[in-house]
C-alpha cells in the first residue's frame, strides 16, 4: 500500500538511502533538508525533496502544508535531521549546546507539532524518532549529543502514550555505529577545541577510534536502517524500539546489567 513519507534530514546518510529504497517501493516520499542541492538525485529517482531547516518553524510549516495540499495526509514522519556536537563541556560553549538541542530536541518537537493533528484526525499514522544507542549509554567527549538523545527517548515515550488513544504510533530508532557523515563532522569539531585543551589526549583516543570505526568493518552500512523503516513502515503494529547496526544491543546492554562503574571502567579502559 503506497504511503506517504515525510524524511527529515534526508540529504545524506541513513536519511537518503532509505529514502532510495521507499521510493523504489512505491511510496510518496518528501524529503526534507538544509542541502536541497544534495538530493536532486532523489527528485529524477521520483521523490519529492524540500529545503527545510528543522529550526525554522516557517520552513516546516511550508513543507507540511506543501504535502497537504498535494497528498492531503501525512501517513509517517520520520525525525531523523540531527547531528553529533562533540567536546568535553569544560571546552564546548553554551551557544553550541543550545544548538545541538535546538535540532535534535526542539526540532523534532516542532516538526511533531506541524504534523500530529493531521494523523489524530485521521486516526492512523506512525511517527519514527531517530534517536541512537547514546540514548541509552554514553561516552566521554559527548555529553551534549548523548543529553539530547536521552531526551528524545524520554519525548518520544511521553509522546507514544499520549497518541495510542488516537491510534498513532511512535517508534525509536535507536542505530548502532552506521557510515555515515557522523565520524567527520566529530572530528572537525575536534579540531575547533584548542590545542591546550586539558582533554587533548582523550580525544586523540577518540579520533583514532572514530577513524577506525569508519574503516573496514567498524560500521554498519545506511542499508540496515533502511531495512529496520521498510519494516516499521510496513507494519501495523510496530515494535516501540528497532536497535539496528554494529554494537547497538551490545553497549546498551553493557550499560544497563554491568552497571555504572564497570561501564565506566570498560570505556575508561580505552581512553
Amino acid at each position: 500500500m503506497n504511503k506517504v513519507i515525510l524524511i527529515t534530514g534526508a540529504s545524506s546518510g541513513m536519511g537518503k538511502e532509505t529514502a532510495k529504497t521507499l521510493i523504489q517501493k512505491g511510496h510518496t516520499v518528501y524529503t526534507a533538508a538544509r542541502r536541497i542541492d544534495k538530493m536532486q538525485d532523489l527528485k529524477s529517482l521520483g521523490g519529492h525533496p524540500i529545503q527545510m531547516d528543522v529550526t525554522k518553524d516557517e520552513d516546516i510549516q511550508n513543507v507540511v502544508d506543501t504535502i497537504i495540499k498535494e497528498q492531503g495526509k501525512i501517513d509517517v514522519l520520520w525525525n531523523n535531521a540531527g547531528y553529533g556536537l562533540y567536546g568535553s563541556i569544560e571546552d564546548v560553549s553554551l551557544d553550541e549546546a543550545r544548538k545541538q538541542m535546538e535540532v535534535n530536541v526542539f526540532g523534532m518537537a516542532a516538526m511533531t507539532q506541524k504534523v500530529v493533528p493531521f494523523m489524530r484526525k485521521a486516526k492512523s499514522g506512525t511517527i519514527i524518532n531517530t534517536s541512537s544507542m547514546g540514548g541509552k549509554m554514553y561516552f566521554p567527549m559527548g555529553a551534549w549529543y548523548h543529553a539530547s538523545k536521552h531526551a528524545v527517548e524520554g519525548l518520544s515515550d511521553c509522546l507514544r502514550l499520549e497518541l495510542k488513544p488516537f491510534n498513532v504510533k511512535v517508534v525509536v530508532l535507536e542505530p548502532g555505529f552506521i557510515a555515515t557523515e557522523f565520524g567527520d563532522v566529530l572530528l572537525n569539531q575536534f579540531e575547533k577545541i584548542s590545542k591546550e585543551s586539558s582533554y587533548r589526549d582523550m580525544m586523540d583516543k577518540i579520533i583514532e577510534g572514530t577513524k577506525k570505526a569508519t574503516e573496514g568493518n567498524g560500521s554498519s552500512k545506511p542499508t540496515v536502517i533502511a531495512d529496520a523503516v521498510v519494516k516499521i513502515v510496513n507494519s501495523k503494529n510496530p515494535k516501540t524500539r528497532y536497535k539496528v547496526g554494529k554494537y547497538s544491543k551490545m553497549m546498551p546492554w553493557m550499560r544497563v546489567y554491568l552497571g555504572d562503574k564497570m561501564f565506566d571502567k570498560i570505556v575508561m579502559s580505552q581512553m
